[in-house]
């Protein structure tokens, strides 16, 4: 499989550019013909920097507004053409794309563009070059995939074939399966990208809301595999025109759009075996069991602040490591490691973000399989060297400079906990805390749509429609991601502003990842009045929410009296399933704890609660106006 970007897909500068996709692993490029012309070289020049990259011109692109032109515009057409022909001999491209015409005075009829096209093609086999037809899905008179298609073959050269983009078929709402009649000899180039569901006008949508393929809502698996059924075997190349992507690293935006092009082509494999797909075999998409454990780097001074905490909400220390200062937290199903050590990954985690999450472990069925569909996808491993008697745990790198470990049964490495821990004596009590229910990683908003094809494109793990959370200062928006039954569960937020909680928490941990870690409680209630017993503090919901609550949702004098003592906030959906949560107040490091306790099916994140949380969190932290250190 080769695969190609164009270069108008990627943030920078041309050289800043073919950098970025030389180094994600692509095989060529598509030129863009504004990129190349903001250049100072010469097109022989740029054409040399390609292949001193180890790239191919695999297109130049776009050349618009000639079919079905009247003269005089049409004999400068066809002059225009020449001139982009003598610039690709120059660059070394062999190929040109033509985009459907959108001219006003273009004629229509399918006869005159496809003598057009002959004529034209006829010029471009003198020089050894190929044209492709594409159908804008905005074009004036073509539109459709199907009319390009009858254009070229009422055209019959060889040198002329069709070019097909996913945005301008599923944008436009086309059956892909219309794809299947074209003879994949035919198809010169394909071109993909994928997108929000939006209703707005086509090309404005197209111009500014392109993203990868799986980072939106369109069919892309199923109009791929329309083209590999043809038996096209011709390069797979990501057209993207996104305002978020502009302002972003081109070297990210270059990975992730290698990465999605893998998951596309893993995805059309699995969904018909019966293709052929020219791609390594890889594990499939890794099943996540629930969280292993949270581990969160700190030092001496700190650390006391954290076990305060854990023994408020019941946990009791089960472990120390053998050989280091680490040590585990347990209750339930959940694992708490703190890590003082004065080297290693966490100490350099803790001297660049202060106290935090700086390692979540994942229960899987394979370890191995995990980390090998991580790497084949484009994730980059963790490794530090291991002590005496350490487990050799897999791992890659994750959100916020965090990392990632798998464990699992199979290869014997859930035995870490015995193997590197000696047990302590159980202090304390339980307080009816099972399983981590949810984690929140923070970001960039313009990191969202990286992380969450990460997650899903490795894991089992299936997006929820984006929401936006409202903060007293600005927006976040949040999208969750959870394994099919609910068991692992991730929400992703994306801040744009500092001044909002989440934008805030970012600033001042240098960008650490996980602002808070919501535990799921077999009785709320009972769960709070133990945890209270212990000196632990619940955020203070203010009486306002209450006497709305009770309006809201009709609930009992003596429900609403419990919610209100013990700070618990309420929602309900239409199903009859309810979701009970309240927090703790912020710890030093801006990272707070949930408890929640689904009922009946519910399975949001309460919210409609969340800009309640928000302020009341607010209220406790500092002013606006204070400035940070």
């Amino acid at each position: 499989m080769k695969t190609s970007i164009a270069t108008v897909s990627i943030a920078g500068n041309l050289r800043e550019k073919l950098a970025a996709i030389a180094e994600a692993g692509f095989d060529g490029l598509e030129i863009f013909e504004q990129d190349f012309l903001q250049d100072a070289a010469s097109p022989r020049e740029v054409g040399q920097m390609i292949r001193d990259h180890g790239l191919e011109v695999m297109l130049y692109q776009p050349f618009r507004d000639f079919e079905g032109l009247p003269e005089p515009l049409r004999a400068r057409a066809f002059d225009r053409a020449r001139h982009k022909f003598d610039l690709m001999a120059e660059l070394g491209a062999e190929q040109m794309l033509i985009c459907s015409s959108v001219h006003p005075q273009a004629l229509g009829g399918i006869d005159r563009a496809a003598d057009d096209l002959a004529e034209l093609a006829g010029i471009a086999a003198q020089r050894g070059l190929r044209l492709g037809y594409e159908a804008l899905a905005w074009g004036r008179h073509v539109n459709d995939h199907r009319d390009a298609w009858e254009i070229v073959r009422r055209a019959d050269q060889p040198n002329l074939g069709l070019i097909l983009d996913s945005f301008h078929t599923l944008g436009r709402g086309i059956d892909p399966e219309t794809i299947r009649r074209i003879p994949g000899d035919k198809i010169f180039f394909v071109q993909l990208a994928d997108a929000p569901l939006i209703e707005m006008d086509l090309l404005y949508w197209s111009r500014h809301f392109r993203n990868m393929p799986g980072e939106g809502d369109l069919p892309v698996v199923e109009f791929m595999r329309a083209i590999a059924a043809t038996g096209y075997d011709g390069p797979l190349s990501l057209e993207i025109f996104n305002d978020q992507f502009r302002g972003g690293s081109p070297h990210g935006i270059a990975r992730d759009g290698h990465r999605s092009l893998i998951w596309l082509m893993d995805q059309v494999r699995r969904s018909d075996p019966a293709l052929s797909v020219d791609l390594p075999d890889i594990p499939d998409n890794i099943r996540v069991q629930g969280v292993e454990f949270i581990e969160f780097a700190s030092n001496k001074g700190e650390v006391p602040v954290l076990e305060t905490a854990l023994r408020q909400m019941g946990f009791h220390r089960a472990g120390q490591h053998r050989n280091k200062s680490v040590s585990v937290w347990q209750q339930g199903q959940i694992r708490i490691v703190l890590n003082t050590e004065e080297t290693g990954f966490a100490h350099s985690f803790f001297l660049n973000h202060g106290t935090g999450v700086c390692d979540i472990g994942l229960r899987v069925e394979d370890a191995q399989a995990t980390v090998a569909r991580a790497a084949a996808l484009d994730a980059t491993l963790f490794h530090q060297p291991l002590g005496p008697g350490e487990l050799d745990i897999p791992a890659i790198r994750g959100v916020g400079g965090s990392i990632l470990h798998f464990i699992d049964e199979k290869s014997g490495l859930d035995d870490v906990w015995q193997v590197e821990f000696q047990a302590t004596a159980h202090e304390g009590g339980d307080f009816g805390l099972t399983r981590v229910d949810h984690l929140a990683e923070t970001m960039n908003y313009d990191e969202m749509l990286s992380w969450t094809l990460f997650y899903s494109a490795i894991f089992d793990l299936q997006r929820r429609p984006m929401i936006d959370v409202i903060d007293p200062d600005g927006l976040v928006r949040s999208q969750a991601i959870s394994s099919p039954d609910g068991g692992t569960r991730i929400t992703l937020n994306g801040a744009q502003s500092h001044r909002t909680l989440a934008g805030g928490f970012l600033a001042d941990s240098m960008g650490s990842a996980v602002q808070h870690i919501a535990l799921g409680s077999s009785d709320i209630f009972a769960s709070a009045e133990a945890m209270a017993g212990a000196g632990f503090e619940p955020l203070p919901i203010p009486e306002n929410y209450y006497d709305d609550l009770q309006a809201r949702y009709g609930l009992p004098d003596d429900e609403i009296a419990r919610l209100r003592r013990w700070n618990i906030l309420y929602e309900a959906d239409e199903a009859g399933g309810e979701f009970l949560q309240f927090y703790g107040r912020p710890l030093q490091c801006g990272l707070f704890f949930e408890i929640v306790q689904r009922r009946g099916g519910y399975d949001g994140y309460g919210a409609l609660n969340a800009p309640f949380r928000i302020a009341a969190l607010k209220r406790l932290m500092r002013g606006k106006a204070i400035p940070r250190s």
